[in-house]
């Protein structure tokens, strides 16, 4: 048995990441709406790999990407019943060198766990929240990988 502070009570404690739906909903659309960039990436990265067996990592990362936006599209479309449309006007910026690309990645992938942290705190508990969590430990494996190849790779160029 948990004991309860008959004190506390729900607005006492709210997380500096919590957001509200509608909030949610908008930055559901921005985490899509930047998905041409992330292809590019993705692309750029995958050629500039050593070998195959990196390519072929960083290319099941891009798969589970793909698979993300498509989950995020379905929410977004679910609770609104609109498509998400457009694209980000944010300027697609090339990779240096691999390593450098990495660590690119690697920070993306944090970054993004945090945004969804805040999608997920902002939609209602069920089978939406529970698939941004799902989403939200891929992006963490997802680090995982890249710290992973960031290694093999630091001393290289």
């Amino acid at each position: 048995m948990y004991w309860v502070n008959p004190y506390w009570n729900r607005t006492m404690f709210t997380p500096v990441w919590s957001v509200s739906l509608v909030e949610a909903l908008n930055l559901i659309k921005e985490a899509v709406q930047g998905e041409r960039n992330d292809e590019l990436f993705y692309d750029e990265l995958i050629k500039l790999a050593p070998n195959p067996e990196q390519a072929a990592i960083i290319a099941s990362i891009r798969d589970d990407e793909r698979g993300h936006n498509q989950m995020f599209r379905g929410i977004y479309r679910e609770i609104t019943g609109q498509e998400i449309t457009g694209i980000s006007n944010e300027q697609y910026q090339r990779v240096e060198s691999y390593t450098e690309g990495l660590q690119r990645a690697l920070l993306g992938e944090l970054s993004a766990v945090e945004k969804y942290r805040k999608i997920w705190f902002g939609l209602p508990v069920g089978i939406y929240r529970d698939t941004v969590y799902g989403i939200i430990l891929d992006e963490l494996k997802h680090a995982s990988k890249y710290n992973y190849l960031f290694t093999l790779n630091q001393h290289k160029e």
